[in-house]
């Protein structure tokens, strides 16, 4: 079976190349050149600018867009994560971009959101995953390991399990919310414009809009959030005497 078959007809099938890949594959692939290509523009729109940078553009532009968007989103993250918190805005902020992309193109007719489907969906879980815990060894180093052990130490035998329960479902949680709204928001989507085809739909697109951009930054924000929480100081330490001297 061709890929994307089983939901129909898609414009990824008919394209060379890109009609031997899984459609959310191919796909993302597509929103992927998309963004590099516009972040390159941007580039080199700023660069052309020169001493005029801090300028903006009279018109909207690639190099304008990714101006506000990086000055909002670092705000973002400087108010969930704290100091250091510039280091992680690239990484996140492509993060959101590529699932705001991703929901978005499920809107287009022929579409279909790779983030409906559920292995776009666990590598993006799997990653925020990864990267809380390289961010929280760097920050700690064999100290980190003391966010698994809790507060008290003759709690570690049930602190533990708890904790590593917790950290595994992590990905998952985040996986199951975003597939799940994405193919349930495609699937209203689909049914209601093959109902009423015109007037109707137009509200669906509206909604459908709104939740993309929501599930992009839910997703973006636990993901942050859970990097605030593996680089933070160990509070119980310092209440207990282990931390910095008292002054």
């Amino acid at each position: 079976m061709a890929a994307g078959t089983e939901h129909g007809f898609t414009w990824m099938q008919i394209i060379p190349g890109l009609n031997h890949l899984p459609d959310h594959v191919a796909t993302a692939g597509v929103v992927t050149a998309a963004l590099i290509g516009s972040a390159l523009l941007a580039r080199r729109q700023l660069a052309r600018a020169g001493d005029a940078a801090v300028v903006p553009d009279g018109t909207l532009t690639a190099r304008n867009f990714y101006e506000v968007f990086v000055e909002q989103f670092t705000g973002l993250v400087d108010g969930i994560v704290g100091r250091d918190s510039r280091q992680y805005v690239p990484l996140y902020g492509a993060i959101f971009l590529f699932i705001l992309a991703n929901n978005l193109i499920g809107l287009i007719p022929g579409l279909l959101p790779p983030t409906s489907n559920v292995n776009t969906t666990l590598g993006l879980g799997l990653l925020s995953f990864v990267m809380y815990n390289v961010y929280g060894i760097r920050k700690h180093g064999v100290g980190y390991l003391k966010h698994f052990l809790g507060p008290i130490w003759w709690l570690v035998f049930l602190m533990l399990p708890l904790e590593i329960i917790d950290n595994v479902l992590r990905p998952l949680t985040l996986n199951l919310r975003l597939l799940m709204n994405m193919f349930a928001d495609h699937l209203v989507l689909d049914i209601f414009t093959d109902l009423t085809k015109l007037f109707v739909p137009v509200l669906f697109y509206m909604l459908g809009t709104f939740v993309s951009v929501i599930q992009a930054f839910v997703f973006t924000l636990l993901s942050l959030v859970y990097v605030a929480l593996a680089t933070a100081g160990h509070g119980h330490d310092e209440e207990h005497g282990h931390g910095e001297p008292q002054h």
